[in-house]
């Protein structure tokens, strides 16, 4: 084979590992039952909500004495082990044998919500053996509101299988992806007072600003309308002095020091050498 040749059968086995390691890479994600077209508008906000929990991991352990000890793997609409290509969303492993069982695949996926919680079911998992008729098994999840949360609590309530049929394993977890938007809780009077408050924030920054590099003000003028803030100041202390004094105005003086009369009498004493003759 030519050098060229070689070089370009090297570029051609290059590229096809590149597109063969994004394809693995690529996390498949939730697929829900029927056709794309079919899928609502609720389905694909609530997955579009559920996508930050994607990449977690959950765990949890289950032994009831010796004849089953189980570890459940899940995660949420994406597969548990990419590369076995199996869509197991929720798969679980038997301790003693090392046994893998798939619970749910993400390829079957439903999902629905309430006010606080979502509930992310998957379907099409390993047929039960002598149980429920033999059917699929499947893997409920209730994601419950938990603020401030973003995923715990992670454990298996029961598994249902001595039914003939729809027979379930039930999960449940807290995340604060399954809580309600908050709606905002203002009054319209603290919306008032917040808008008022802004606006004479904006004035009095703006007027200082103004009478400081426009006008050249200085000191206490650099107060926007400094004269009539100035002389409202006086009204007002005018105002309070009329409203709440407590006597009038000319009203004499209720004590008097001791030795006033003597004074007041000398004055008048004083006064008699200047009268005319």
């Amino acid at each position: 084979m030519s050098p060229p040749c070689h070089t370009s059968a090297l570029l051609l086995v290059f590229m096809a590992l590149a597109v063969a390691g994004a394809e693995q890479s690529e996390e498949r994600s939730c697929d829900v039952i029927g056709d794309e077209s079919s899928e609502s508008q609720m389905e694909r906000a609530l997955l579009k909500k559920l996508e930050p929990l994607s990449h977690m991991r959950f765990n949890v352990t289950v032994e009831k004495g010796k004849t089953e000890n189980y570890i459940y793997h899940f995660r949420v609409c994406r597969e548990v082990n990419s590369t076995s290509h199996d869509f197991g969303g929720l798969v679980q492993i038997d301790r003693q044998n090392g046994k893998t069982t798939v619970i749910g695949r993400i390829n079957e996926t439903q999902v629905f919500n309430g006010s606080d919680w979502i509930m992310l079911i998957y379907k099409g998992g390993d047929s039960y053996g002598r149980h429920c008729s033999g059917e699929k098994r499947r893997a409920v999840i209730m994601i419950s509101c938990k603020r401030g949360v973003t995923a715990s609590s992670f454990s298996i309530i029961s598994e249902e299988r001595e039914k003939e049929q729809e027979c379930f394993y039930l999960f449940e977890m807290d995340s604060s992806v399954a809580c309600p938007v908050e709606n905002s809780h203002l009054s319209v009077g603290s919306i008032l007072l917040i808008t008022f408050v802004s606006l004479i924030a904006v004035y009095i920054t703006g007027g200082f600003l103004y009478q400081r590099l426009v006008v050249g003000a200085k000191g206490m003028e650099q107060i926007p309308h400094f004269a009539f803030w100035q002389d409202l100041g006086n009204l007002v202390a005018d105002g309070c002095d009329f409203v709440c004094r407590s006597k009038p105005r000319n009203a004499p003086a209720a004590y008097r020091g001791v030795g006033d009369d003597q004074l007041g009498e000398e004055s008048e004493e004083r006064d008699d050498h200047l009268l005319p003759m």
